[in-house]
């Protein structure tokens, strides 16, 4: 089977925003296609949605298992389905070989909880932590942070959530 046969996989792409507008963003480690390129290794949570499982759900079950973060409140989730294409891989067998790439819809939450409840070492079920390090970061550097193959996405992404990259009292709203 060539790749371009190959399926993509169901993906949800997390924008957790705090109140200063900032963008929670983790330092990846590499995972078999999903390959890191060093000064490109930062991303926002995201991960594979269970069969039949809602989006919002899948949203808030990979923060969970991501960072550790249940405090989240709902701000808006993409109807389209973006993808991205894994770049050449030639490494051990892993899960995400068997797809071409990701579809990902995503979603945008404000952060209301408090920051120690921030894990990014807590297991992640029988999976390693996606982070080694994490921080808040404006949404607009997201495209220059992120591998090559991904950064298209990262851009629409950045467009349909920059509403929410504003400190909330520019917004008008309480803290």
């Amino acid at each position: 089977m060539t790749d371009a046969a190959l399926p993509y996989r169901p993906n949800v792409g997390i924008a957790l925003f705090n109140a200063e507008g900032l963008v929670f963003t983790g330092k990846a480690h590499s995972a078999g296609p999903e390959i890191i390129l060093p000064g490109r290794d930062w991303q926002m949570p995201q991960g594979g949605i269970d069969p039949d499982e809602e989006i919002i759900a899948a949203a808030r079950r990979e923060l969970a298992e991501e960072t550790g973060i249940a405090g989240a409140e709902l701000l808006a989730a993409t109807e389209e389905w973006w993808s991205y294409d894994f770049p050449p891989y030639d490494g051990p067998p892993h899960k995400l070989a068997a797809f071409r790439g990701q579809r990902q819809r995503w979603v945008a939450f404000r952060f209301t909880g408090d920051e120690r409840e921030i894990d990014i070492g807590k297991p992640n079920g029988d999976e390693p932590p996606e982070f080694g390090a994490w921080r808040w970061r404006p949404l607009a550097e997201m495209p220059e942070l992120v591998v090559p193959f991904k950064r298209a996405v990262y851009e629409r992404v950045a467009a349909a959530f920059a509403a929410f990259a504003v400190p909330m009292v520019s917004r008008g709203e309480a803290r």
